[in-house]
């Protein structure tokens, strides 16, 4: 339980939002030597599939998967989990990046443009290598949009271990707001050159005043793995090993 679930500043009675997820799994992964993250196991259970399970158990509506580098081998795994990996409620929607070279923003407009069509009234974009989330951090994330300070189109964790300067985590919350505005600044770019296209920390220093940086204590926003000494970090402080599936 958090600081979030005090009263909320939405039009009374506070609504329901519909949450739609973007969850980005193009990239190249070079400083872990090329390997897909996603697929990094904990438990018997890659680190892609226990996103998806808890961002269902959080009561998002829809999920938007952008793929890219290594797309195969996620929609393999995916196509042959058991059936406990399954979802019954939420719709999972894959969307593949042909140009993931192009950066993070290329695979988050493409998602962007995804959930338009499923009419949200928030997303939250989220990253497949986080090992410690759980449903109860991704429901908070959803409680803190509904206590932000009115008028608020974008929310980050910002994590502040005792000691030091608050740091920023994932996921990322956007309004509909949020999605509209970069969807037709990409399409005003009128480029080919999808590495130039705006993503959140674009949109949130050109609306600084629409930006709520949610404070927290909560470690799991901030861990993520992009190379092998963050594996061996989170074995040594979380006792958490993850381990690369067979042929990986």
């Amino acid at each position: 339980m958090t600081q979030a679930r005090f009263d909320c500043t939405l039009p009374a009675p506070c609504p329901r939002l519909r949450v739609v997820a973007i969850v980005l799994a193009a990239g190249t992964a070079s400083r872990m030597g090329g390997r897909p993250k996603c697929l990094l196991q904990r438990d018997g259970q890659t680190l892609l599939q226990r996103l998806l399970e808890r961002l269902e158990a959080a009561g998002i509506d829809e999920t938007v998967l952008v793929l890219g580098h290594h797309a195969d081998a996620v929609q393999k795994v995916l196509d042959t989990s058991p059936p406990a990996y399954t979802f019954g409620r939420m719709t999972l929607h894959r969307v593949l990046n042909p140009q993931p070279t192009d950066g993070q923003n290329s695979s988050l407009h493409l998602g962007l443009a995804k959930a338009q069509s499923l009419a949200p009234d928030w997303l939250m974009v989220a990253l497949a290598d986080q090992p410690l989330l759980e449903t109860q951090d991704l429901q908070d994330l959803v409680a803190a949009v509904k206590h932000a300070p009115p008028g608020t189109q974008m929310l980050q964790p910002q994590v502040a271990k005792p000691g030091e300067s608050a740091q920023p985590g994932n996921p990322v919350m956007l309004s509909n707001v949020v999605m509209t505005d970069l969807l037709q600044k990409g399409q005003s770019l009128g480029t080919t050159d999808l590495s130039k296209l705006p993503g959140g920390k674009e949109w949130r220093q050109r609306n600084p005043a629409q930006f709520h940086p949610w404070t927290t204590a909560n470690v799991h926003y901030r861990v993520d793995m992009d190379t092998p000494d963050d594996l061996a970090t989170l074995q040594r402080q979380y006792g958490i090993q993850l381990v690369w599936g067979q042929g990986l």
